[in-house]
Protein backbone atom coordinates (compact mmCIF):
# COMPACT_ATOMS: atom_id res chain seq x y z
CA UNK A 1 0.00 0.00 0.00
CA UNK A 2 2.58 2.42 0.87
CA UNK A 3 4.14 1.66 -2.65
CA UNK A 4 1.61 2.36 -3.89
CA UNK A 5 0.66 5.77 -2.38
CA UNK A 6 4.13 6.66 -2.97
CA UNK A 7 3.39 6.28 -6.70
CA UNK A 8 0.72 8.33 -6.37
CA UNK A 9 2.66 10.96 -4.95
CA UNK A 10 4.95 10.74 -7.47
CA UNK A 11 2.14 11.46 -10.28
CA UNK A 12 0.82 14.34 -8.72
CA UNK A 13 3.74 15.95 -8.31
CA UNK A 14 4.98 15.30 -11.91
CA UNK A 15 1.89 16.82 -13.27
CA UNK A 16 2.42 19.67 -10.95
CA UNK A 17 5.17 20.45 -12.19
CA UNK A 18 4.63 20.31 -15.53
CA UNK A 19 1.50 22.38 -15.72
CA UNK A 20 3.67 24.96 -13.29
CA UNK A 21 3.87 28.75 -14.52
CA UNK A 22 6.80 29.56 -12.40
CA UNK A 23 8.75 32.07 -14.45
CA UNK A 24 8.99 30.80 -17.92
CA UNK A 25 8.40 33.01 -21.19
CA UNK A 26 5.51 32.47 -22.77
CA UNK A 27 6.46 31.16 -27.02
CA UNK A 28 5.22 31.07 -30.46
CA UNK A 29 5.55 27.41 -30.50
CA UNK A 30 8.37 27.81 -33.42
CA UNK A 31 11.20 26.05 -31.00
CA UNK A 32 14.60 27.61 -31.09
CA UNK A 33 12.31 30.79 -32.85
CA UNK A 34 10.28 31.20 -30.04
CA UNK A 35 9.89 34.74 -29.12
CA UNK A 36 9.45 35.85 -25.55
CA UNK A 37 5.95 38.19 -24.70
CA UNK A 38 7.42 39.79 -21.74
CA UNK A 39 6.45 43.86 -22.01
CA UNK A 40 9.58 45.96 -22.54
CA UNK A 41 9.01 49.50 -20.72
CA UNK A 42 11.21 52.07 -22.39
CA UNK A 43 12.41 55.02 -20.39
CA UNK A 44 12.18 58.99 -21.98
CA UNK A 45 11.77 62.20 -21.77
CA UNK A 46 8.24 62.87 -23.02
CA UNK A 47 8.91 66.37 -23.77
CA UNK A 48 12.16 65.74 -26.22
CA UNK A 49 10.78 66.12 -29.69
CA UNK A 50 11.36 64.95 -32.49
CA UNK A 51 12.50 61.83 -30.39
CA UNK A 52 9.85 60.67 -27.91
CA UNK A 53 6.60 63.29 -27.12
CA UNK A 54 3.17 64.08 -26.49
CA UNK A 55 0.98 64.91 -29.14
CA UNK A 56 -2.27 66.53 -28.93
CA UNK A 57 -4.12 63.30 -28.30
CA UNK A 58 -1.63 63.37 -25.20
CA UNK A 59 -0.50 60.30 -26.75
CA UNK A 60 3.16 59.60 -26.86
CA UNK A 61 4.95 59.93 -30.66
CA UNK A 62 8.41 60.56 -31.99
CA UNK A 63 11.08 59.34 -34.02
CA UNK A 64 12.57 57.26 -31.68
CA UNK A 65 9.47 56.13 -30.47
CA UNK A 66 8.66 54.76 -34.20
CA UNK A 67 12.07 53.10 -34.11
CA UNK A 68 11.46 51.32 -30.92
CA UNK A 69 7.39 50.00 -31.90
CA UNK A 70 9.22 48.55 -34.89
CA UNK A 71 11.89 46.94 -33.15
CA UNK A 72 9.01 45.14 -30.40
CA UNK A 73 6.80 44.10 -33.38
CA UNK A 74 9.72 42.25 -34.36
CA UNK A 75 11.18 40.63 -30.68
CA UNK A 76 7.00 39.74 -30.75
CA UNK A 77 6.57 41.61 -27.33
CA UNK A 78 4.46 44.28 -26.14
CA UNK A 79 5.95 48.32 -25.56
CA UNK A 80 5.11 50.46 -22.85
CA UNK A 81 6.54 54.05 -23.13
CA UNK A 82 7.44 55.43 -19.78
CA UNK A 83 8.04 59.84 -19.25
CA UNK A 84 11.23 59.69 -16.37
CA UNK A 85 12.95 61.88 -14.44
CA UNK A 86 15.86 62.59 -17.26
CA UNK A 87 18.42 63.40 -14.18
CA UNK A 88 17.49 60.19 -12.85
CA UNK A 89 18.26 58.23 -16.05
CA UNK A 90 20.56 55.96 -15.01
CA UNK A 91 19.27 54.94 -11.66
CA UNK A 92 15.52 54.02 -13.42
CA UNK A 93 17.74 51.57 -15.55
CA UNK A 94 19.45 50.46 -12.34
CA UNK A 95 16.48 49.69 -10.45
CA UNK A 96 14.41 47.85 -13.32
CA UNK A 97 11.82 50.29 -12.97
CA UNK A 98 12.73 50.40 -16.88
CA UNK A 99 14.18 48.36 -19.60
CA UNK A 100 15.39 50.38 -22.29
CA UNK A 101 16.47 54.03 -22.82
CA UNK A 102 15.30 54.82 -26.15
CA UNK A 103 15.47 59.11 -26.89
CA UNK A 104 18.69 60.61 -28.32
CA UNK A 105 20.57 59.84 -25.75
CA UNK A 106 24.04 60.25 -26.12
CA UNK A 107 27.10 57.80 -25.48
CA UNK A 108 29.76 58.89 -23.50
CA UNK A 109 32.18 57.45 -21.21
CA UNK A 110 30.62 58.14 -18.77
CA UNK A 111 27.38 57.55 -19.45
CA UNK A 112 29.24 53.65 -20.41
CA UNK A 113 30.61 53.52 -17.26
CA UNK A 114 26.43 52.78 -15.56
CA UNK A 115 24.72 51.74 -18.80
CA UNK A 116 25.58 48.65 -21.71
CA UNK A 117 24.76 50.38 -25.46
CA UNK A 118 23.46 49.20 -28.86
CA UNK A 119 25.75 50.33 -31.49
CA UNK A 120 25.65 54.29 -32.68
CA UNK A 121 22.70 54.39 -34.46
CA UNK A 122 22.80 58.54 -35.31
CA UNK A 123 25.25 61.29 -35.22
CA UNK A 124 24.45 64.13 -33.24
CA UNK A 125 25.95 67.73 -32.25
CA UNK A 126 25.47 70.38 -30.11
CA UNK A 127 24.69 74.05 -31.55
CA UNK A 128 23.60 77.15 -31.02
CA UNK A 129 20.11 78.68 -31.34
CA UNK A 130 19.12 82.57 -30.68
CA UNK A 131 16.08 84.73 -31.57
CA UNK A 132 15.73 85.83 -35.04
CA UNK A 133 17.54 87.72 -36.71
CA UNK A 134 19.84 88.04 -33.01
CA UNK A 135 23.08 86.17 -34.07
CA UNK A 136 25.19 88.89 -31.41
CA UNK A 137 28.38 87.63 -33.16
CA UNK A 138 28.22 84.59 -32.72
CA UNK A 139 30.40 82.82 -34.73
CA UNK A 140 32.57 80.23 -32.15
CA UNK A 141 31.52 78.75 -28.56
CA UNK A 142 34.13 81.25 -26.70
CA UNK A 143 31.73 84.14 -28.35
CA UNK A 144 29.08 83.13 -25.60
CA UNK A 145 31.23 84.96 -22.97
CA UNK A 146 29.12 87.70 -21.60
CA UNK A 147 26.33 86.33 -22.41
CA UNK A 148 23.45 84.37 -20.13
CA UNK A 149 23.82 80.72 -22.07
CA UNK A 150 21.06 77.75 -21.27
CA UNK A 151 20.88 74.35 -21.87
CA UNK A 152 18.79 71.29 -20.74
CA UNK A 153 20.08 69.44 -17.01
CA UNK A 154 21.78 66.01 -17.50
CA UNK A 155 22.32 67.15 -21.08
CA UNK A 156 25.56 66.32 -23.47
CA UNK A 157 25.41 70.32 -23.26
CA UNK A 158 25.52 70.58 -19.95
CA UNK A 159 28.33 67.94 -19.11
CA UNK A 160 30.64 69.48 -22.00
CA UNK A 161 30.27 72.99 -20.49
CA UNK A 162 30.92 72.03 -16.69
CA UNK A 163 33.81 70.10 -17.97
CA UNK A 164 35.11 73.75 -19.45
CA UNK A 165 35.65 75.95 -16.22
CA UNK A 166 37.23 78.54 -18.11
CA UNK A 167 34.49 78.33 -20.82
CA UNK A 168 31.40 78.58 -18.15
CA UNK A 169 32.94 81.08 -15.51
CA UNK A 170 32.88 83.71 -18.94
CA UNK A 171 29.03 83.23 -19.06
CA UNK A 172 26.83 85.99 -17.80
CA UNK A 173 24.65 83.25 -16.01
CA UNK A 174 24.35 79.51 -16.94
CA UNK A 175 20.88 78.16 -16.96
CA UNK A 176 19.79 74.59 -16.58
CA UNK A 177 15.78 73.37 -17.56
CA UNK A 178 13.93 70.30 -16.76
CA UNK A 179 13.02 70.43 -21.04
CA UNK A 180 13.55 72.36 -24.01
CA UNK A 181 10.07 73.69 -24.08
CA UNK A 182 11.03 75.74 -21.20
CA UNK A 183 14.62 76.76 -22.30
CA UNK A 184 12.72 77.81 -25.76
CA UNK A 185 10.45 79.94 -24.07
CA UNK A 186 12.97 81.98 -21.45
CA UNK A 187 15.30 82.15 -25.09
CA UNK A 188 11.89 84.02 -26.67
CA UNK A 189 11.52 85.82 -23.82
CA UNK A 190 14.94 87.10 -23.28
CA UNK A 191 15.73 85.50 -20.25
CA UNK A 192 18.67 83.77 -21.83
CA UNK A 193 20.78 85.18 -24.62
CA UNK A 194 21.83 81.35 -26.17
CA UNK A 195 20.43 78.35 -26.04
CA UNK A 196 22.94 75.31 -26.40
CA UNK A 197 20.85 72.14 -27.71
CA UNK A 198 20.79 69.16 -29.99
CA UNK A 199 20.69 70.17 -33.34
CA UNK A 200 17.97 67.53 -34.48
CA UNK A 201 16.08 68.47 -31.47
CA UNK A 202 16.44 72.18 -32.05
CA UNK A 203 15.93 72.66 -35.53
CA UNK A 204 12.51 70.56 -35.16
CA UNK A 205 11.42 72.39 -31.99
CA UNK A 206 12.49 75.73 -34.46
CA UNK A 207 10.52 74.92 -37.38
CA UNK A 208 7.30 74.60 -35.26
CA UNK A 209 7.52 78.04 -34.51
CA UNK A 210 8.71 79.95 -37.75
CA UNK A 211 9.91 83.00 -37.23
CA UNK A 212 10.83 83.32 -33.59
CA UNK A 213 14.27 81.19 -33.49
CA UNK A 214 17.81 81.35 -35.76
CA UNK A 215 20.30 78.05 -35.56
CA UNK A 216 23.78 79.22 -35.53
CA UNK A 217 26.20 77.15 -37.35
CA UNK A 218 28.22 76.88 -34.91
CA UNK A 219 28.87 73.13 -33.20
CA UNK A 220 29.37 73.36 -29.30
CA UNK A 221 32.38 70.28 -28.02
CA UNK A 222 32.49 67.40 -29.92
CA UNK A 223 30.10 65.22 -32.17
CA UNK A 224 28.22 62.92 -30.65
CA UNK A 225 26.56 59.56 -31.49
CA UNK A 226 22.84 58.55 -30.41
CA UNK A 227 22.88 55.05 -28.64
CA UNK A 228 19.87 52.58 -27.22
CA UNK A 229 21.28 52.07 -23.19
CA UNK A 230 20.28 49.17 -21.13
CA UNK A 231 21.33 48.24 -17.40
CA UNK A 232 25.16 46.81 -17.15
CA UNK A 233 23.53 43.53 -16.51
CA UNK A 234 21.04 42.89 -19.58
CA UNK A 235 23.36 42.01 -22.30
CA UNK A 236 20.46 39.58 -23.38
CA UNK A 237 17.92 42.34 -24.32
CA UNK A 238 20.30 44.75 -25.79
CA UNK A 239 21.73 41.96 -27.94
CA UNK A 240 18.03 40.84 -29.11
CA UNK A 241 17.53 44.33 -29.92
CA UNK A 242 21.02 44.99 -31.65
CA UNK A 243 20.02 42.15 -33.91
CA UNK A 244 16.49 43.36 -35.10
CA UNK A 245 17.80 47.08 -35.34
CA UNK A 246 20.19 45.92 -37.56
CA UNK A 247 17.68 43.90 -39.82
CA UNK A 248 15.90 47.46 -40.13
CA UNK A 249 19.13 49.33 -41.27
CA UNK A 250 19.82 46.23 -43.30
CA UNK A 251 16.06 46.21 -44.89
CA UNK A 252 15.86 50.14 -45.26
CA UNK A 253 12.48 50.59 -42.67
CA UNK A 254 14.89 52.65 -40.17
CA UNK A 255 16.15 55.13 -43.27
CA UNK A 256 12.44 55.18 -44.47
CA UNK A 257 11.43 56.10 -40.47
CA UNK A 258 13.88 58.65 -40.55
CA UNK A 259 13.18 60.17 -43.93
CA UNK A 260 9.55 60.49 -42.40
CA UNK A 261 10.57 62.72 -39.53
CA UNK A 262 13.95 64.85 -40.76
CA UNK A 263 12.98 64.44 -44.74
CA UNK A 264 16.65 62.53 -44.85
CA UNK A 265 18.55 59.55 -43.77
CA UNK A 266 19.89 60.44 -40.93
CA UNK A 267 20.78 56.37 -39.91
CA UNK A 268 24.24 55.82 -39.21
CA UNK A 269 25.32 52.93 -41.78
CA UNK A 270 26.55 50.13 -39.91
CA UNK A 271 30.42 49.55 -40.35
Amino acid sequence: MKKFFSAILLLVTMVFAGCGGGGQPAQNGDGDNAKETKKIVIGLDDEYAPMGFKNEQNEIVGFDVDLAKEAAKRLGTEVEFKAIDWNSKEAELKSGRIDIIWNGLDITPERQQNMLFSDPYMDNRQIIFVKKDNDQGIVSEGDLAGKAVGTQVGSTAETYIDSQAELKDSFREFKTYGDYVSAFMDLENGRIDALICDEIVGRYAIGKQEGKFDALDVTVGPVSEFGIAFSKENTALRDKVQAVFDEMIKDGTAAKISENWFQADLIKAKK
